[in-house]
């Protein structure tokens, strides 16, 4: 049902007009990723888009049980593979309930990671092969990708200093600093792989700064359409 649903609606939504916008904002601990999802989502309510903001793992009931049990400290000895795909549990929940409902009535959806972060934490930082994550991706999504992803990249020792003067660290941010280099390295094969779609944005500086590359960016993928 949901993979029908998903190839029926996809030949890219880019590519059909009417219809709503599938952006995602990925990157690691102490990117800002908060404060710039908020400052794109006004971005994009300027240029007179609808805009639906969501997160994953998250972005519906069950998604955000999920989310409690991936991020909690309950389930500290948690198998890698378990940890896929609980992921990918509320994935598909995410995108039956939310996700693809709101593309189809025309809305932009901005969602806080998406599958680039299962390559990046489970693949690039736990070791589980890519091949067996996009066999997942296949079943999951169908065709569906998003249609622009911005990834706010930062070195992980400055990333990891600005997390820690945030409040109590979930399972995953008390990895140690070897994961995170992996997950790094992981978001920067994909954007390499992909530079059409994801677009790094050097989250390291000042974030007037760095919102000055997000404008840049955004300004020119709303123009692209236009045109």
């Amino acid at each position: 049902m949901l993979n029908q649903k998903v190839n029926s609606y996809y030949q890219r939504p880019g590519e059909m007009s009417g219809l709503g916008r599938f952006i995602t904002v990925e990157g690691g601990e102490g990117a800002g990723k908060s404060s710039n999802l908020a400052f794109i989502q006004a971005l994009l309510e300027a240029a007179g888009k609808q805009v639906l903001f969501t997160r994953e793992p998250g972005g519906t009931p069950l998604g955000e049980a999920i989310r409690e049990l991936l991020l909690g400290h309950k389930h500290t000895g948690m198998a890698d593979d378990t940890e896929l795909l609980l992921m990918f549990a509320a994935r598909a929940e995410h995108l039956q309930r939310k996700i693809l409902p709101a593309l189809e009535q025309g809305a932009w959806v901005l969602c806080d990671r998406f599958t680039d972060a299962s390559f990046a934490y489970q693949g690039a930082g736990r070791g589980i092969a890519d091949d067996r994550i996009a066999l997942l991706e296949r079943f999951v999504q169908g065709a569906l990708r998003p249609d622009l992803t911005l990834l706010l990249d930062l070195p992980v020792e400055t990333g990891m200093e600005r997390a820690g003067n945030r409040s109590q660290p979930d399972r995953f941010e008390r990895e140690a600093e070897t994961f995170f280099n992996k997950v790094r390295e992981g978001y920067l094969r994909i954007a390499a792989r992909e530079p059409e779609r994801v677009r790094v944005i050097d989250a390291s500086p000042a974030l007037e700064a760095v919102q000055k590359q997000i404008v840049d960016v955004m300004q020119g993928y709303l123009d692209s359409l236009d045109g």
